[in-house]
Protein backbone atom coordinates (compact mmCIF):
# COMPACT_ATOMS: atom_id res chain seq x y z
CA UNK A 1 0.00 0.00 0.00
CA UNK A 2 1.42 3.39 -1.00
CA UNK A 3 1.48 6.17 1.54
CA UNK A 4 1.01 9.68 0.23
CA UNK A 5 3.60 12.33 1.02
CA UNK A 6 3.73 16.03 0.36
CA UNK A 7 6.20 17.36 -2.19
CA UNK A 8 8.14 18.97 0.66
CA UNK A 9 8.44 15.61 2.48
CA UNK A 10 9.60 13.85 -0.67
CA UNK A 11 12.15 16.59 -1.48
CA UNK A 12 13.48 16.46 2.10
CA UNK A 13 13.80 12.66 1.91
CA UNK A 14 15.77 12.85 -1.36
CA UNK A 15 18.06 15.54 0.09
CA UNK A 16 18.55 13.50 3.24
CA UNK A 17 19.48 10.45 1.16
CA UNK A 18 22.10 12.43 -0.79
CA UNK A 19 23.59 13.97 2.35
CA UNK A 20 23.69 10.52 3.99
CA UNK A 21 25.33 8.96 0.91
CA UNK A 22 28.02 11.68 0.69
CA UNK A 23 28.75 11.44 4.43
CA UNK A 24 28.95 7.64 4.22
CA UNK A 25 31.34 7.83 1.27
CA UNK A 26 33.55 10.38 2.99
CA UNK A 27 33.75 8.47 6.27
CA UNK A 28 34.14 5.10 4.51
CA UNK A 29 37.26 6.39 2.79
CA UNK A 30 39.03 6.32 6.16
CA UNK A 31 38.28 2.62 6.60
CA UNK A 32 39.09 1.79 2.98
CA UNK A 33 42.45 3.55 3.25
CA UNK A 34 43.15 1.67 6.47
CA UNK A 35 42.40 -1.72 4.97
CA UNK A 36 44.52 -1.07 1.89
CA UNK A 37 47.37 0.28 4.00
CA UNK A 38 47.43 -3.05 5.85
CA UNK A 39 47.25 -5.17 2.69
CA UNK A 40 43.55 -6.07 2.68
CA UNK A 41 40.61 -5.10 0.56
CA UNK A 42 37.72 -3.53 2.49
CA UNK A 43 35.72 -6.79 2.56
CA UNK A 44 38.63 -8.80 3.94
CA UNK A 45 39.23 -6.15 6.58
CA UNK A 46 35.52 -6.16 7.53
CA UNK A 47 35.56 -9.95 8.02
CA UNK A 48 38.71 -9.75 10.15
CA UNK A 49 37.26 -6.88 12.19
CA UNK A 50 34.02 -8.81 12.77
CA UNK A 51 35.92 -11.88 14.00
CA UNK A 52 38.22 -9.73 16.12
CA UNK A 53 35.42 -7.77 17.80
CA UNK A 54 32.68 -10.43 17.97
CA UNK A 55 34.61 -13.70 18.08
CA UNK A 56 34.05 -16.83 15.96
CA UNK A 57 31.16 -16.54 13.51
CA UNK A 58 29.20 -19.04 11.48
CA UNK A 59 30.37 -18.61 7.90
CA UNK A 60 26.74 -18.65 6.76
CA UNK A 61 26.03 -15.61 8.95
CA UNK A 62 29.07 -13.49 8.08
CA UNK A 63 27.53 -12.39 4.79
CA UNK A 64 24.34 -11.14 6.36
CA UNK A 65 26.21 -9.40 9.18
CA UNK A 66 28.41 -7.56 6.67
CA UNK A 67 25.82 -7.26 3.87
CA UNK A 68 27.80 -9.49 1.52
CA UNK A 69 26.75 -11.97 -1.16
CA UNK A 70 27.50 -15.56 -0.09
CA UNK A 71 29.87 -16.14 -3.04
CA UNK A 72 31.94 -13.16 -1.92
CA UNK A 73 32.08 -14.50 1.64
CA UNK A 74 33.44 -17.85 0.47
CA UNK A 75 36.08 -16.16 -1.69
CA UNK A 76 37.17 -13.84 1.14
CA UNK A 77 37.22 -16.63 3.74
CA UNK A 78 39.27 -18.81 1.38
CA UNK A 79 41.79 -16.01 0.81
CA UNK A 80 42.12 -15.11 4.50
CA UNK A 81 42.53 -18.79 5.36
CA UNK A 82 45.20 -19.27 2.66
CA UNK A 83 47.10 -16.31 4.12
CA UNK A 84 46.93 -17.76 7.64
CA UNK A 85 44.67 -15.14 9.27
CA UNK A 86 41.67 -17.36 9.91
CA UNK A 87 40.68 -21.02 9.95
CA UNK A 88 37.44 -22.95 9.63
CA UNK A 89 36.11 -25.17 12.37
CA UNK A 90 33.08 -27.42 12.14
CA UNK A 91 30.52 -27.18 14.92
CA UNK A 92 30.67 -30.56 16.73
CA UNK A 93 26.93 -30.30 17.59
CA UNK A 94 25.80 -29.37 14.07
CA UNK A 95 27.87 -30.80 11.22
CA UNK A 96 26.27 -28.33 8.77
CA UNK A 97 27.62 -25.30 10.64
CA UNK A 98 31.16 -24.12 10.06
CA UNK A 99 32.72 -21.30 12.03
CA UNK A 100 35.40 -18.86 10.93
CA UNK A 101 37.93 -18.14 13.67
CA UNK A 102 41.03 -15.98 13.87
CA UNK A 103 44.34 -17.78 13.97
CA UNK A 104 47.01 -16.65 16.41
CA UNK A 105 48.64 -14.80 13.49
CA UNK A 106 45.34 -13.07 12.71
CA UNK A 107 44.70 -12.10 16.33
CA UNK A 108 48.23 -10.80 16.83
CA UNK A 109 48.08 -8.76 13.63
CA UNK A 110 44.73 -7.23 14.59
CA UNK A 111 46.01 -6.52 18.11
CA UNK A 112 48.62 -4.40 16.34
CA UNK A 113 46.54 -2.66 13.65
CA UNK A 114 43.05 -2.38 15.16
CA UNK A 115 43.93 0.44 17.60
CA UNK A 116 45.17 2.49 14.61
CA UNK A 117 41.91 1.80 12.75
CA UNK A 118 39.81 2.71 15.80
CA UNK A 119 41.76 5.96 16.25
CA UNK A 120 41.23 6.90 12.60
CA UNK A 121 37.51 6.19 12.84
CA UNK A 122 37.34 8.32 16.01
CA UNK A 123 39.07 11.11 14.10
CA UNK A 124 36.59 10.74 11.21
CA UNK A 125 33.71 11.30 13.65
CA UNK A 126 35.46 13.91 15.78
CA UNK A 127 33.39 16.69 14.21
CA UNK A 128 30.51 15.45 16.35
CA UNK A 129 30.28 15.60 20.12
CA UNK A 130 29.78 12.37 22.08
CA UNK A 131 26.10 13.26 22.48
CA UNK A 132 25.75 13.89 18.74
CA UNK A 133 27.48 10.59 17.95
CA UNK A 134 25.09 8.76 20.30
CA UNK A 135 22.12 10.55 18.72
CA UNK A 136 23.36 9.73 15.21
CA UNK A 137 23.74 6.03 16.10
CA UNK A 138 20.23 6.00 17.55
CA UNK A 139 18.68 7.77 14.54
CA UNK A 140 20.49 5.64 11.95
CA UNK A 141 19.44 2.43 13.72
CA UNK A 142 15.86 3.69 13.90
CA UNK A 143 15.83 4.68 10.21
CA UNK A 144 17.42 1.38 9.17
CA UNK A 145 14.98 -0.75 11.15
CA UNK A 146 11.97 1.19 9.83
CA UNK A 147 13.23 1.02 6.25
CA UNK A 148 13.94 -2.73 6.56
CA UNK A 149 10.36 -3.36 7.73
CA UNK A 150 9.01 -1.50 4.68
CA UNK A 151 10.90 -3.79 2.29
CA UNK A 152 8.79 -6.75 3.40
CA UNK A 153 5.43 -4.97 3.14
Amino acid sequence: MMTSFTQEEMDRAVSLFHIFARAFKSISEHSIRDSKEHGFNPTEFSVLELLYKKGPQKIQQIGSRLLLVSGNVTYVIDKLERNGYIYREQDPRDKRSVYAKLTEKGKNYLDEIYPIHAMRMARAFSGLSKEEQDQLMHLLKKAGIHSQHLIFR
